[in-house]
């Protein structure tokens, strides 16, 4: 198993087209990252927390406070370690999700789906349109945009996605609500390059914010909005606002109770939606914002999130009671 991920993890390092793979996991030292994977999959959750808390010292400059955490982002650590609950991990499976959507808000939400594999080599690519879209249901940015078939380079593209299926995303940065998911591939329609995407952060089952990404290939920016479209004094990692004029997007009201009612019960979870066109659709639900390492700025509202997020930390002492590793 080593061997053969080294041997993929190589071919793909010297490829400009995986940047997942090859600048965000295995960076420029394959065998050493490698190493660090299955190092990940054995630790105990003091060896996690100890981890953890190194790579956020360096980043947020103070201690993580396990034990009664305040900001935002100490809770997505706490609840990503500990809080891996069977509704979040069938939330986070892109495939599992959407018969859940059906139920809360109807298929019409959906992107249509034109297969699902287990496997990359039963995709039968001939039966497949000019454009599509091929991604995994088990992690986060393995999305590859096909807009002419063409010229794909089949070889390459296989070894991407073998390699995706071998690896087990919660042992990347410890998100254990993708642990128990069973990897496959999804391939989704093509739905244009015309697609705005909308972030609604909701608390305790209420939505609250809505950001909206600009220019994400080269100047990225982000907007932070109230429910009335009032630009927030606030922002995330080291983007920066969005200066030009943006006005509230049609369907916002829509927008707005398609995430309602997908938020509720949850005491935080992150609500994407898509607008292309004139109809909504939906994204992902995701309860691990930026794996809890993207920075909120200024430092106040890094409190005044984590203030919204009812937080029962006696679920962290019950699973260390229980047993010392996940």
């Amino acid at each position: 198993m080593l061997r053969l991920l080294k041997r993929a993890a190589r071919r793909l390092l010297a490829n400009d087209h995986f940047p997942l793979i090859r600048d965000w996991y295995f960076e420029r030292d394959a065998s050493r990252r490698i190493a660090a994977y299955e190092a990940h999959s054995r630790m105990s959750y003091t060896e996690i927390e100890s981890a953890i808390s190194t790579q956020y010292e360096k980043m947020f400059g103070r201690t993580l406070n396990w034990d009664n955490p305040q900001t935002y982002n100490e809770k997505i650590h706490v609840s990503k370690v500990y809080m891996p609950t069977p509704l979040k991990t069938r939330l986070a499976d892109k495939y599992l999700v959407r018969d859940w959507i059906c139920e809360k808000i109807g298929d019409e939400y959906l992107i249509p789906l034109l297969g699902v594999y287990d496997s990359f080599d039963e995709i039968d690519f001939d039966s497949l349109p000019d454009k599509f879209v091929i991604k995994c249901n088990h992690d986060s940015g393995s999305v590859t945009l096909i807009s002419d078939k063409s010229k794909l380079d089949m070889r390459q593209l296989k070894r991407r996605y073998d390699l995706y299926m071998k690896l087990n995303f919660a042992w990347m940065g410890w998100e254990m609500q993708y642990r128990d998911i069973k990897p496959k591939i999804l391939i989704e329609q093509y739905m244009g390059d015309a697609i705005n995407d909308y972030k609604f952060m909701c608390f305790n089952g209420e939505l609250y914010y809505c950001w909206v990404d600009f220019d994400r290939f080269t100047n990225h920016k982000r907007n932070f909005y109230d429910l009335q479209w009032n630009l927030q004094p606030f922002n995330q990692y080291h983007y920066g606002n969005y200066t030009g004029e943006v006005k509230v997007p049609p369907k916002f009201e829509e927008m707005k109770q398609a995430a309602s009612k997908l938020c509720k019960g949850f005491e935080h979870v992150r609500v994407d939606l898509y607008l292309i066109g004139e109809k909504i659709y939906f994204g992902e639900m995701t309860f691990t914002n930026g794996n809890g390492f993207e920075k909120i700025t200024p430092d106040e509202w890094a409190y005044k999130l984590g203030s919204l997020w009812p937080f029962d930390n006696e679920a962290r002492k019950r699973v260390l009671a229980q047993r010392s590793r996940p």
